[in-house]
């Protein structure tokens, strides 16, 4: 599997088969690379994941979606809207469901948070926010958190999923900060890898993983990471 991130909590999970874009929040993001473009990341994406409807998660999703007929797939509520935008290849799910995309098959978990997106000042509702899980035949299992903080009934999402991939927000004040992040991965899960996501972005965010480096103690070792742009294989 090889992730790339683009800032944020945007990612790009690449496996056979497919090409998975997640929470493309591109056009706008501070930490977005000047050297690419929203169509060289939308070269060749097949499928693309929500998890909530916030701006800075739903990002460019209609236009990218428009230009390369991929497949949303995101609550119902979003899953709607995009259609009413024009989407026309979607496939809408909620909380606890597992759909079957092809080379992966896809659950949405629970996650603390909110989901709607703003409009001429207006909050236009797009269902309950979520984590997303990602099971590919041959490949860990990955947890993208979504926005959240930390629950017990993370223990049941690694009992049910067992995800070896964990792309945590740490940024706080919107999600988890460093030390209930590192306590969420410590306490409730065995993950192989953990890839810091949701900082630096905004000045209000934490800038650095540093904190939750530390925080995470004996199990920083699994702590990878990695600029904006750039990939990894795992």
């Amino acid at each position: 599997m090889k992730l790339t991130w683009y800032g944020h909590s945007a990612f790009k999970i690449e496996i056979d088969g497919a090409s998975i874009l997640m929470d493309p929040f591109l056009t706008g993001n501070p930490s977005f690379p000047d050297s690419l473009s929203v169509d060289q990341v939308a070269e060749g994406v097949t499928h693309l994941v929500l998890t909530h409807g916030h701006d800075d998660h739903i990002g460019d999703s209609i236009e990218i979606l428009k230009k390369t007929g991929a497949q949303l797939t995101a609550n119902f509520e979003i899953c709607m809207w995009a259609n009413r935008q024009g989407v026309e290849n979607f496939s809408p799910m909620n909380t606890g469901g597992k759909v079957d995309a092809g080379p992966f098959k896809v659950a949405l978990t629970r996650a603390d948070h909110s989901s709607s997106k703003q409009s001429e000042g207006e909050a236009i509702y797009l269902g309950n926010p979520h984590g997303v899980i990602i099971e590919a035949s041959g490949e860990k299992v990955l947890y993208h958190m979504g926005d959240t903080d930390i629950f017990s009934d993370m223990a049941l999402i690694n009992e049910i999923y067992r995800p070896g991939i964990g792309l945590v927000p740490i940024g706080d004040r919107f999600t988890m900060g460093a030390r209930t992040a590192a306590m969420a991965c410590s306490r409730y899960f065995e993950f192989e890898a953990i890839l810091p996501c949701h900082f630096g972005t905004f000045p209000v965010l934490d800038q650095t993983s540093d904190a939750f480096a530390r925080e995470l103690g004996d199990a920083s070792g699994a702590m990878m990471t990695i600029a904006p742009g750039d990939s990894i294989d795992v």
